[in-house]
């Protein structure tokens, strides 16, 4: 019983030190309202869509995620040629609901959730993370599927 109580401790601390490795992508310092203002106009002026992250610091999945998109070569081209990519960092504490409420109320799916803006700032989707998982990480062909059916030219036609 030892042995068994000593392996699985051993595994969680594995387990946790693996996520307290992954980068800390959400800055805590800036205005979400400006952060995704500015994505637009820049989504606009590229000819792409933004695609916001929603999510903090606190939440292994959102970091887990991010880690993904930018380590899968083949997704992040998807993302790069497509999206202008935010993280808009969500305080547990106190949820600016002005945010959520512009967002079209993401938070109802957990966290991370990605909300994809069209190049005038409209959600055009909510997409709950969950369905992208596999395991404990995420699964490159429903991620793909994910990005590839929301980019400008699969909306519009172009």
């Amino acid at each position: 019983m030892r042995k068994h109580l000593l392996s699985m401790l051993i595994l969680v601390a594995f387990a946790l030190n693996a996520d307290a490795q992954v980068k800390k992508v959400y800055d805590e310092t800036i205005d979400p309202m400006v952060q995704i203002d500015n994505a637009v106009m820049k989504a606009r002026q590229e000819g792409k869509y933004v695609v916001c992250q929603i999510g903090g610091n606190w939440c292994p999945w959102c970091l887990r995620f991010a880690d993904f998109i930018e380590k899968d070569v083949a997704v992040a081209k998807v993302v790069a040629d497509n999206y202008v990519y935010i993280h808009v960092n969500y305080p547990r504490r106190k949820a600016p609901t002005e945010l959520l409420k512009r967002l079209g109320n993401p938070g109802r799916f957990g966290y991370p959730v990605m909300v994809v803006l069209n190049e005038k700032g409209n959600v055009i989707h909510i997409q709950d993370s969950s369905f992208l998982e596999e395991g404990q990480g995420y699964d490159q062909k429903k991620v793909l599927r994910f990005f590839n059916a929301w980019t400008p030219k699969a909306v519009e036609g172009k």
